[in-house]
């Protein structure tokens, strides 16, 4: 299987997709020319080369905010920006994305417990607030 420098690049970062990165992980063990592939491009990051396609990606400029993560879960994109979300989940396979969908997800489904801890905590510190009328005591 042939492996461009980009995915490669995109190994380093761990942000092939999973099925990607097993693959590659391998033939990386058995192909000698493949493991001096990838000591070559250490080395070019490791020097400071930097083209506009790798600070592109380290850089993650083409993944969706974790707000527009949520307003895709809610149905409230635009049908483009959903469907970018989409390509950007399943056809680019974007790992840290997928992370973030799958916690906002996380948190949707605990939202019923956040009021109850919001009240507890208040509870539990209503000794310490101070109501604004209240004048300020200072020590010297």
């Amino acid at each position: 299987m042939q492996w461009t420098d980009r995915e490669l690049t995109a190994w380093l970062d761990e942000l092939l997709p999973a099925e990607r990165m097993s693959a590659f992980e391998s033939q990386l063990r058995t192909d000698s020319a493949l493991r001096a592939r990838v000591v070559v491009l250490i080395r070019h990051r490791d020097q400071g080369g930097n083209t506009i396609g790798e600070i592109w990606q380290r850089s993650r400029l083409s993944c969706p905010v974790r707000t527009e993560l949520g307003g895709y879960l809610l149905g409230t994109l635009s049908p483009d920006a959903a469907a970018y979300i989409e390509f950007h989940m399943n056809t680019v396979g974007c790992r840290v994305c997928q992370a973030n969908l799958h916690d906002l997800e996380e948190q949707s489904t605990q939202s019923g417990q956040v009021p109850d801890r919001r009240r507890r905590f208040f509870e539990s510190s209503a000794g310490l607030l101070r109501s604004e009328s209240e004048p300020r005591q200072f020590r010297e």
